[in-house]
């Protein structure tokens, strides 16, 4: 885990977007995609980018890959993860992914829904 990693990771917007969703909870690479109505491969590697350097760790559950914030980034980095989380939780796309986030929660769709048909999902999502 190296500083200016980190610092180059967390430098582009669908990162940040991305760091907002998972200080809330782990996820799913295609709940991130369905949220920030973003591409797999744009998720995939803006989320390598996160992993490589050392910020978040992944676990494949069956065919779905989960994302988290790193736990050893966290304690590291205490000072920057607790002024990430307070700084982007004032950004106004962040505030609008996270209720995203939340409605998709609160919804019934599942994973496998996602990979059957995103277009609903996200139809759901924006009305």
């Amino acid at each position: 885990m190296n500083l200016i990693e980190v610092f180059k990771a967390i430098g582009d917007e669908n990162r940040i977007r991305i760091l907002n969703l998972l200080i809330k909870e782990e996820l799913c690479v295609c709940e991130i995609e369905t949220v920030l109505d973003i591409t797999q491969s744009n998720a995939s590697r803006h989320l390598n980018k996160l992993k490589s350097a050392g910020i978040i760790i992944s676990y494949k559950k069956a065919q779905w890959v989960y994302y988290q914030i790193d736990a050893n980034f966290k304690d590291r980095y205490n000072l920057l993860y607790q002024f990430l989380e307070s700084e982007i939780s004032k950004n106004p796309q962040c505030i609008k992914d996270t209720e995203r986030l939340c409605k998709y929660k609160n919804s019934s769709f599942t994973c496998e829904q996602l990979r059957e048909d995103k277009s609903q999902v996200l139809e759901y999502l924006k009305g």
